[in-house]
């Protein structure tokens, strides 16, 4: 029988010496960079941005990440999980700013921040009421192991269409983390620990000769392209235009708005308790409690509150960072904890998050398509612990996996329209999110059909949760 799967460094433990730890806490800010930055690159066209108003909106939206995270690591799950911006929230940004952009971007950023704040203290409501963590009652294996699946598996229009803006430097990537990870890492654990972070090195080494020798041209897509670390500041000041807090001014309160983005927070939160068992199993620390669930939704509500004074966007859970444990195998807090640090550092000192949003957009590619199908792995492993001969089960996982997939793509193409504006927003953004599909028609489904408890898997969480972590 296969010895179980070992960690290298569980959650208590420290990696020494320090440059060890530290070049483990940089990976993990490189894995969910890429992301973190995308979603003030897409939006800053809309809010008509300068470079040095794009600067400061990536920045703000590094040092949320940093905080949140913070919060999260040390008060709410105290799993190693990154918080970061969350692509749900998207939709209704969007709109919000559609309808206040004419006032300019800096207004629509005041009422993006109202929003996420009244947003967040509905979320703090929910988690720290303990309403999140009495699902968990409810979920059991046959919905929660599709949904960590969907997690990954939905990402797939940001894997092979990011990364084919540039095949040679997304396949040094994808190559380096399997030979570094797999090939070499048993062999060497230098290579075990950081083939991430390995990986993107040579990448972009190899990027940044081709684009100085003229081979990759200016604009391509692998081309290293330093105009941004020319926009960015030294140093962003504590306050006023531009600074760590209210950078875009005083936040602006609007109740539609806050329904609007109730839709990100409630897809956000499904998210969440899936990320939540996804990195509880990649980091080996049992299932999650009740209390872990409820305290980390609710200090996500707390990270949020934070977004919105810090001038970003409302955080989540960042499901790249889970691919990244469970790869490594490195679980520790303290090295979760080196990467708040360096995610504050590069939201303060706004000439490094310059440097490092140079990384071209196909390195990021590669990253995504080897992690994002780790983490479906992980959501196959988790659905092991029910009884996968049984029909039942077998209907219910297929069913709410191709509905995930699919029921997206239909809201995509075909959106509700209501004459109550705000409902179709909420309906189209839950629709547009495969794991919130998942979710509910699960929870539906597995609660309603009739199914013992070892059939369902939930015997096998009960024992699993004397290894959880100690609420």
């Amino acid at each position: 029988m296969a010895e179980p799967r070992r960690m290298v460094y569980t959650l208590d433990e420290i990696p020494k010496p320090f440059g060890k730890a530290f070049f483990l806490g940089l990976q993990h800010v490189l894995t969910m960079f890429g992301a973190t930055v995308a979603v003030p690159l897409i939006l800053s066209p809309n809010l008509k941005m300068t470079p040095e108003q794009t600067a400061v909106l990536v920045a703000s939206v590094m040092l949320c990440s940093g905080v949140a995270t913070f919060f999260q690591v040390n008060f709410g799950t105290r799993l190693p999980i990154i918080q970061g911006v969350s692509f749900s929230f998207l939709g209704p940004f969007f709109a919000i700013i559609g309808l206040t952009v004419a006032q300019g971007g800096n207004v629509s950023m005041q009422y993006i921040a109202g929003a996420i704040i009244l947003g967040a203290l509905v979320e703090m409501l929910v988690g720290f009421t303990g309403l999140i963590g009495k699902l968990q009652k409810f979920v059991s294996p046959v919905v929660i192991g599709p949904v960590i699946a969907l997690i990954g598996l939905a990402l797939f229009e940001v894997g092979a269409p990011f990364a084919g803006g540039n095949w040679i430097l997304a396949g040094i990537v994808i190559i380096c983390a399997f030979v570094f990870s797999l090939i070499l890492g048993p062999k060497k654990p230098f290579f075990s620990l950081f083939p991430i972070l390995l990986a993107v090195v040579v990448a972009y080494v190899v990027a940044l000769v081709l684009s100085v020798t003229g081979v990759f041209a200016a604009g391509s897509a692998g081309f290293v392209d330093f105009a941004a670390v020319k926009a960015a500041p030294w140093v962003r000041p504590p306050w006023g235009a531009g600074g760590w807090v209210l950078p875009w001014g005083m936040p602006k309160f609007d109740v539609g708005f806050l329904l609007v983005v109730l839709a990100g927070y409630l897809a956000s939160m499904i998210e969440s308790y899936g990320d939540y068992h996804a990195i509880a199993a990649a980091a080996d620390a049992g299932v999650p409690t009740d209390k872990q669930i409820s305290r980390g939704i609710g200090m996500e509500g707390v990270g949020c509150f934070f977004t919105g004074l810090l001038g970003g966007f409302a955080s989540t859970s960042y499901t790249e960072n889970i691919g990244l444990v469970g790869l490594t195998r490195v679980a520790s807090r303290y090295v979760v904890n080196i990467a708040v640090v360096i995610l504050v550092f590069l939201g303060i000192f706004g000439k490094f998050g310059g440097a490092v949003a140079t990384i071209p957009g196909p390195i990021v590619g590669g990253l995504y398509c080897t992690l994002f199908g780790l983490i479906a792995s992980i959501g196959l492993s988790n659905s092991a612990k029910a009884d996968l001969s049984s029909m039942r089960n077998m209907m219910i996982m297929g069913f709410i996996l191709f509905m995930g997939l699919s029921v997206p793509a239909y809201f995509k193409g075909t959106p509700l329209v209501l004459e109550a504006e705000w409902l179709a927003n909420i309906i189209n953004s839950i629709g547009q999110t495969g794991m919130a599909v998942a979710a509910i028609l699960g929870l539906i489904l597995d609660n309603v059909i009739p199914g013992t408890p070892g059939e369902r898997g939930i015997t096998a969480y009960k024992e699993a949760d004397k290894k959880a972590v100690s609420a």
